[in-house]
């Protein structure tokens, strides 16, 4: 009722009703995603109030961000056979149980539960196909720039509450730093369940860029077991599928597993006040905002594939650089710029080509798969890089490893062909 009448207001004014699909899509994944990301920046007051080390720290870290990428390929199937509102709602409670269970948590297996299983299969039954299903569904015009937008929010949201996060758990403790994720998700929550539709033809409305209101396709009949493995078996039979999920398992590698997770311990190995490391990783989410949203533009105008190269080959440049420089706090900031714009601009033109290769039903089930391909790097780096650091007694390996692995995902594009555009 109330998506109605501000659908009419709305029309009456010219807006279309898909940008504030957009706009709740936007601010959810903002707040789910902060209380995936902001225990990250928590780990050290974690290990000094419960006696646990950063390795064992990093093992629910590692878990947390590889469950949030294993759920997806089945959130694609559910989301296709139940809609994104009704899904929404779902991860939506869990995210407040996660963080309800994190923020009393004083033995490890709450830590494993809570920390580890719950907030990672929670974010990962939306992560980034809510927005993938909402950009396909809403919008034909501008859906790079949709996917810009929501794919920002995605990892703005998991670096730019960092600062408030270090600087609460430092006056009042880790577990006060969890409450503003907490709120943001209930509020965004709230907001979503009372003006969200699944599909444009619910108002009435054609698509963004379209002027003819097309019937609903049918529900699927299948499971959504059925349907996610469909999309697998779709997507293994392409050339196209290989190069995205491999790659993107390299964007997880050199993003979210690398420097969410260790960015601030690997300041601290360099004398960095946590304050200030949380702060170079707000820079990145701003910046990350910026060039997300830019890629998106750029997707609707450039071939998709070379943006990808690009982008895999100037993230690694930056991390190869990053470790053979006598680093400052100058060259952190200046590192924290380029990487920022860069951190994931690759999900815009990744989601295109995806939609592009296998439709636009079936499109965001596909990528859901080439999603996991991404958090299961994650989760690999998160712990690997702990592990690493503990051994080693440094995370040079481990930047200098993602750097490489980048330039090697740069090249990979140059054996995947220009697809055709796909609108079914």
């Amino acid at each position: 009722m109330l998506a109605d009448r501000l659908a009419r207001a709305l029309a009456a004014r010219g807006v279309h009703y898909g940008w504030v699909m957009a706009g709740l899509t936007f601010l959810y994944s903002l707040f789910s995603t902060a209380a995936l990301g902001v225990p990250a920046v928590l780990v050290q007051p974690m290990a000094q109030e419960l006696g646990w080390s950063l390795t064992e720290l990093s093992g629910p870290q590692g878990l947390r961000f590889a469950l949030f990428g294993l759920a997806a390929p089945f959130a694609g199937g559910l989301m296709l056979k139940h809609g994104p509102r009704r899904m929404l709602g779902i991860a939506g409670v869990l995210v407040l149980a996660g963080l309800a269970m994190t923020v009393t948590m004083t033995e490890r297996w709450q830590m494993w539960l809570g920390l580890g299983v719950v907030l990672g299969v929670a974010p990962g039954l939306t992560a980034l196909q809510v927005g993938a299903v909402v950009s396909s569904r809403w919008f034909v015009a501008r859906r790079g720039l949709v996917v810009g937008l929501m794919s920002g929010a995605t990892a703005t949201g998991s670096i730019l509450f960092l600062p408030l996060a270090a600087w609460l758990s430092q006056e009042y403790g880790w577990r006060v730093a969890l409450l503003p994720p907490t709120i943001g998700v209930l509020v965004s929550l709230v907001l979503f369940q009372l003006f969200a539709k699944d599909r444009p033809q619910e108002l009435n409305l054609p698509p963004y860029g379209e002027t003819a209101v097309q019937p609903i396709p049918p529900l699927p009949s299948q499971g959504f077991l059925t349907i996610s493995f469909r999309g697998l078996g779709l997507g293994l039979r392409s050339t196209a599928f290989w190069v995205l999920a491999l790659s993107f398992f390299i964007c997880g590698v050199s993003s979210y597993g690398l420097t969410q997770t260790h960015f601030v311990p690997f300041c601290a190995d360099l004398g960095v006040p946590i304050v200030v490391a949380a702060g170079l990783l707000a820079v990145i989410g701003v910046c990350d905002l910026i060039g997300t949203v830019a890629s998106g533009w750029l997707s609707d105008r450039l071939d998709n594939r070379w943006l990808l190269a690009w982008y895999y080959a100037l993230r690694g440049v930056s991390l190869v650089w990053l470790v053979y420089t006598d680093v400052t706090l100058v060259g952190l900031s200046i590192f924290a710029i380029i990487y920022g714009l860069d951190f994931i601009a690759t999900v815009p033109p990744t989601v295109k080509l995806s939609i592009a290769n296998f439709g636009r039903e079936m499109g965001p089930v596909v990528f859901a798969w080439i999603f996991a391909a991404h958090q299961v790097g994650v989760g690999v780096m998160a712990f690997g890089t702990g592990l690493s650091r503990d051994e080693l007694g440094t995370y040079v390996p481990a930047f200098l490893l993602a750097g490489v692995l980048c330039l090697l995902a740069a090249l990979a594009f140059l054996g995947i062909r220009k697809p055709a555009p796909a609108t079914a």
